[in-house]
């Protein structure tokens, strides 16, 4: 109980799970033979250029939409370039734990704007619920489209949509007085100051990246060796990412069983796949720790204010401001 109350457990939890699920994968789920064939098979300079191109994408678009956002609805002043800073140093303790990572992006975007704590919580809410919505109409768009079983794609977007339409209605019924819901306030007093029909940019930034996304995740496992239909990948891209919701180091362990589990068919085993997915996992551990070299003086910073914050009893950042995708 002591280990929960003084927040230890966020840290211990993703390396517990993340060593369970890879010792299932590897250990008990894979067959080496099938598994060292399939990474022979690779074309491995184009696979890096591709994964490599992926993971600086999702680093460069959720850099500016995070600037983005808190020059919209924060501080008009503030510039990418510091945004960018604060996170490339961040991803170096990204190499280490997920939530400390986290926690120095956090404050380090705190620091940038006045130490304004709770705008900047409210502002990073922004990208994370346009990112899930785009996720979840990427889903819904492309379930017709799909050939074959379908179920897991069905079952992802309707819990999605219960989510989102469920909280809709929850705080409809709660501003009637019909239903009382201490959350409600919070949510509506957010909608009204970040009205979805607003934030535009960020529809638009997300509804980019997952296409190029969906585009270079098939370049990649063709490169491999393991190549996945186009519309499959649209359609169970973001069951992956909701996946990585799941706290681990790095998403090793969740990443190799999820793309196992959703794409293994009679032309794709899942020993293939779990290669495909821990060889990509290794390629975005080596370009975090590039980018934290990188930005190793913001990194530093960063670490001593989370050291100095922890020391204080300071608030530091949780979960909600965590995207999946956020690798």
């Amino acid at each position: 109980m002591a280990l929960a109350r003084d927040g230890r457990l966020r840290h211990v939890l993703p390396w517990v799970i993340s060593a369970a699920l890879l010792a299932y994968a590897f250990g008990w789920a894979t067959d080496w033979s099938r598994l060292a064939r399939a990474m022979e098979r690779a074309n491995v300079p184009l696979f890096v250029l591709f994964v490599t191109a992926d993971r600086l994408a999702f680093f460069w678009v959720w850099s500016w939409l995070w600037a983005a956002a808190l020059r919209r609805f924060v501080a008009e002043h503030v510039p990418t370039s510091s945004v960018v800073a604060i996170r490339g140093g961040s991803e170096l303790l990204r190499t280490v734990s997920n939530p400390l990572s986290d926690a120095a992006f956090f404050l380090g975007l705190v620091s940038l704007v006045g130490n304004r704590f709770e705008a900047v919580l409210a502002a990073a809410i922004v990208p994370a619920v346009t990112h899930f919505v785009v996720m979840v109409l990427q889903m819904t768009v492309m379930l017709p489209f799909l050939h074959g079983p379908r179920s897991d794609v069905v079952a992802g977007a309707a819990l999605a949509w219960a989510i989102l339409l469920g909280g809709a209605l929850a705080v409809g019924l709660s501003a009637r007085g019909v239903l009382r819901w201490r959350g409600a306030a919070a949510v509506r007093a957010w909608l009204e100051r970040f009205p979805l029909r607003d934030l535009w940019p960020f529809w638009i930034g997300f509804a980019l990246l997952s296409i190029f996304d969906v585009l270079i995740q098939g370049l990649a496992s063709r490169a491999f060796g393991v190549p996945i239909g186009w519309v499959e990948l649209a359609a169970r891209l973001p069951l992956v990412y909701f996946s990585f919701l799941v706290p681990t180091l790095g998403n090793f362990g969740t990443r190799e069983l999820a793309w196992a589990a959703l794409f293994s068919s009679e032309l794709r085993a899942r020993d293939e796949l779990v290669a495909y997915a821990f060889a990509v996992n290794a390629i975005f551990l080596v370009l975090n720790l590039v980018l934290g070299v990188i930005f190793l003086p913001r990194a530093l910073e960063l670490a001593a204010a989370v050291r100095s914050a922890r020391r204080a009893g300071a608030t530091l950042a949780r979960p909600a401001l965590h995207d999946p995708t956020d690798q």
